[in-house]
């Protein structure tokens, strides 16, 4: 598992919203709610974090400390996959809680989707899968911060995205980490 310290090395951008002191999600309160428990390399990415935008693009979705409960019902690319499942565009993907089903944790502003796929039964050894916009699907065999730092430092290219996907130079927006 790549560390947060080697996606910042990717990019640097990113920095300037790393959390002095880092704060702390309620990750038993959370993986009880969601039924599992979820990556280290993701963990440490939200102690770290707040909700990432990259380059007006990307969102990496993290869960915010007092809102854990909130990351896990507010899923509604969750609803999205369930359809496309019913409608049987999934390629063989399947839908989280079902075995082996996509938890999504980061997505893009042109419907690009970035789940995990929950097999093995290791979180640190699940997948990143992508369901492009134009409804390609391609699976990684790396985690969440290993696929971003590959992708940014220009490692992974990630079939169906804008010929601009990553940008020369990717600025980085940090959301509040605050509730209010």
């Amino acid at each position: 598992m790549l560390r947060v310290e080697e996606l910042e090395a990717a990019l640097p951008s990113m920095t300037r919203w790393r959390v002095p002191g880092g704060h702390s999600v309620d990750w038993a309160a959370l993986e009880a709610d969601f039924g599992t428990a979820l990556p280290s390399d993701f963990r440490a990415l939200a102690e770290a974090y707040p909700v990432l935008v990259v380059d007006d693009f990307l969102m990496v979705s993290v869960p915010l400390p007092g809102a854990e409960a909130s990351w896990v019902s507010g899923r509604r690319e969750d609803e999205i996959l369930q359809d496309l499942y019913e409608m049987g565009d999934t390629e063989n993907y399947v839908p989280y809680p079902q075995p082996g089903g996509l938890i999504e944790w980061a997505a893009s502003n042109s419907g690009d989707s970035f789940y995990w796929r929950t097999s093995p039964a290791e979180p640190d050894a699940w997948p990143v899968v992508v369901r492009g916009a134009n409804g390609d699907w391609s699976e990684f065999p790396v985690g969440a911060v290993e696929f971003l730092a590959g992708v940014y430092g220009r490692t992974i290219d990630v079939p169906g995205m804008p010929r601009n996907f990553p940008s020369d130079h990717p600025q980085v927006l940090g959301l509040s980490d605050r509730i209010d």
